[in-house]
C-alpha cells in the first residue's frame, strides 16, 4: 500500500471502495432478532459438541473448515455469528467474512451475553 493510502473498508457490499462507510463488527445481544438474519454458529468443534443448546435458526460452521464453507455464504443477506464468549473465533470469522463482500457481524459476548440478555435457547 502506498504512504497516505488507507485501505478499503468493508460495508458488505461484494464491491467496497474508500466511500463506503465502515461496517459494525458486534452487535449487542438485545438488538439480534434471529428470524430476520442468518446467524451462524462458529464455537469451535468440541466447544459446539460439549453444549446441548443454540440459539434458534442458528447452523453450526466449523470455524477451523472456512474454507470449505465460506464461498456458500450469500453476500446479500445480513450474517451474524457467534462463538461462546465473542472473543478470538467470532473476529476471525468475520475478518474473514467481511473480507469477501459478507455483511458479518458477531455477537457481543457470544451465545453467553445473549442466554445473560434472556435470549431464547434451544436443544440442538
Amino acid at each position: 500500500m502506498e504512504p497516505g493510502t488507507q485501505p478499503l473498508k468493508r460495508c458488505g457490499c461484494g464491491t467496497p471502495t474508500e466511500k463506503c462507510p465502515d461496517l459494525p463488527r458486534t452487535v449487542a445481544p438485545a438488538d439480534l432478532n434471529p428470524d430476520a438474519t442468518l446467524v451462524f454458529d462458529v464455537r469451535r468443534e468440541a466447544d459446539y459438541a460439549a453444549s446441548n443448546e443454540t440459539i434458534p435458526g442458528a447452523m453450526w460452521k466449523n470455524p477451523d473448515k472456512i474454507d470449505a464453507w465460506i464461498g456458500a455464504v450469500p453476500l446479500t443477506l445480513d450474517v451474524v455469528v457467534y462463538c461462546v464468549r465473542g472473543g478470538s473465533v467470532s473476529n476471525s470469522v468475520v475478518d474473514r467474512l467481511q473480507g469477501t463482500g459478507v455483511k458479518a457481524r458477531y455477537i457481543e459476548g457470544g451465545i453467553e451475553a445473549w442466554k445473560a440478555a434472556g435470549g431464547k435457547i434451544v436443544a440442538k
